[in-house]
């Protein structure tokens, strides 16, 4: 019935429009003999007002129905139509002056603009369903922007997309997998972040004074996953590897907002050092404590390997290490003429260095380098110690054998890697080599060094 009742209110105004279009042409013919007795001029002085306001025509049908038509507008959520009528006064009173009637009507009008926006400001808050992404909210921001609501659009629009993002992450299981949660976790968030950034580049490209708010919520949003995974992967003490990994998928999902022109790696490094850092240390801490219990239990003996198979595979470890002269240290059968401690203690640096690799960015430069000197220091005064101390001229033979590997082999190699993957030479490894090799010079002194 209502919008029978609309119909027909359409179909009258057009038709009084036409009428009133049609009377209006002969109107211009009687006026000038009102204005042309020049007796009455000095008393129509004080009614030109009235007559400016006369120039305003508010008659109009259309006119005087818009406050009702923006109520049925409103109450249909026709939000476009609503906006459309506005426009049209606006532009149909651009160049009027404003009289009391003009006035009367714009607080009528203005009073249905505070309600079409507060319906508004409600379609795009978080209480709303959140499951249309990001482009549904385009129609309340775009009717936003055209009332001249930009900055409420843009506030509203974020913080609709913060609450989507937020729930997103909550509602992800925690697998038992941290790697395979990291996956998903990263898919949901990189994925929403590059979809309110698209759909924000749309919606707002007009308003470049926008552009600095989307900055800082992608801020605060990579803040709130950087929470999610430290905590998953940091805060349950993963191993290294695992970390390493969980980073690299992170700072690969990441390149993908370089599609946009938007870079937030900066953000993630800054975000992580503090917990990359504390992983850093931990494992450097495992590694000398396990290096020393190695030490501490050290026989100077032959590894003996046992089967082929397995000298096999020690083979294929060290070469991945990028030991490539191993098979100068292997002897008849499955003998392997290194102690099982150096051994060891090579394949352990090599793989903390690997994963550290993945973690490096410049902040951690000089926290990865001192760990590196740390870990190899305790394995090279164990062996100068040996030396200094052994009596037994076969066994020091031996020892020097396993102190030529360490110092002529693995530490070049842990040198080069390091350099490889920091883009840079570490002159404190060089010098630690150096200096080992000075420790070396009289080998026959029992100083200890360590």
């Amino acid at each position: 019935w209502r919008e029978g009742l609309e119909e027909t209110k359409r179909n009258r105004a057009l038709s009084e429009k036409r009428r009133l279009e049609q009377e209006a042409l002969p109107r211009p013919a009687p006026t000038p003999p009102e204005s042309t007795n020049p007796f009455e001029e000095d008393d129509e002085e004080d009614e030109e007002p009235p007559a400016e306001e006369e120039m305003v025509d508010l008659s109009l049908e259309w006119i005087q129905e818009l406050p009702e038509d923006l109520d049925v507008c409103i109450a249909q959520r026709d939000f476009e139509g609503a906006v459309d009528l506005l426009d049209k006064l606006n532009e149909y009173l651009g160049d009027k002056p404003v009289s009391q009637p003009v006035k009367e009507l714009r607080a009528k009008v203005d009073e249905r603009v505070r309600q079409l926006t507060d319906v508004l400001v409600f379609e795009l808050s978080p209480d709303r369903s959140l499951r249309g992404g990001p482009r549904a909210t385009r129609r309340a921001v775009s009717q936003l922007i055209r009332l001249g609501q930009s900055t409420k659009a843009c506030e509203l629009f974020l913080k609709n997309r913060a609450a989507a993002v937020h729930t997103a992450i909550r509602q992800l299981r925690i697998e038992g997998a941290t790697l395979l949660y990291i996956h998903k976790l990263c898919h949901v968030f990189f994925t929403s972040l590059l979809e309110t950034a698209r759909e924000f580049e749309t919606d707002f490209a007009g308003n470049n004074g926008c552009y600095s708010a989307f900055v800082v919520w992608a801020r605060s949003s990579m803040r709130m996953f950087v929470d999610a995974f430290s905590k998953q992967v940091f805060d349950s003490k993963e191993s290294l590897s695992t970390a390493a990994e969980c980073v690299k998928v992170a700072k690969e999902h990441c390149k993908q907002l370089s599609e946009i022109g938007l870079d937030l790696t900066f953000i993630i490094h800054a975000l992580l050092v503090k917990d990359i850092k504390g992983a850093l240390q931990s494992y450097k801490d495992i590694i000398i404590e396990a290096t020393k219990h190695r030490n501490s239990e050290e026989m100077w003996r032959r590894m003996n390997l046992m089967t082929p198979e397995a000298l096999g595979k020690l083979r294929e470890e060290m070469r991945s290490c990028g030991v490539g002269n191993f098979d100068q240290y292997t002897g008849d059968d499955c003998w392997v003429n290194l102690s099982y401690t150096v051994v060891a203690f090579t394949k352990q640096t090599m793989a903390f260095l690997e994963e550290a690799l993945k973690l490096y960015f410049p902040e951690l430069h000089m926290v990865l380098l001192e760990s590196l000197v740390e870990i190899i220091l305790v394995a090279v005064q164990h062996v100068d110690y040996s030396l200094r101390c052994e009596q037994d001229p076969e066994k020091k033979a031996f020892i020097r054998q396993n102190a030529s590997f360490l110092y002529e082999t693995v530490l070049p190699v842990v040198e080069k890697r390091f350099e490889e993957g920091v883009g840079k030479p570490a002159k404190q490894l060089q010098d630690l080599r150096n200096a080992s090799r000075l420790m070396r010079v009289n080998p026959e002194s029992t100083t200890s060094v360590v």
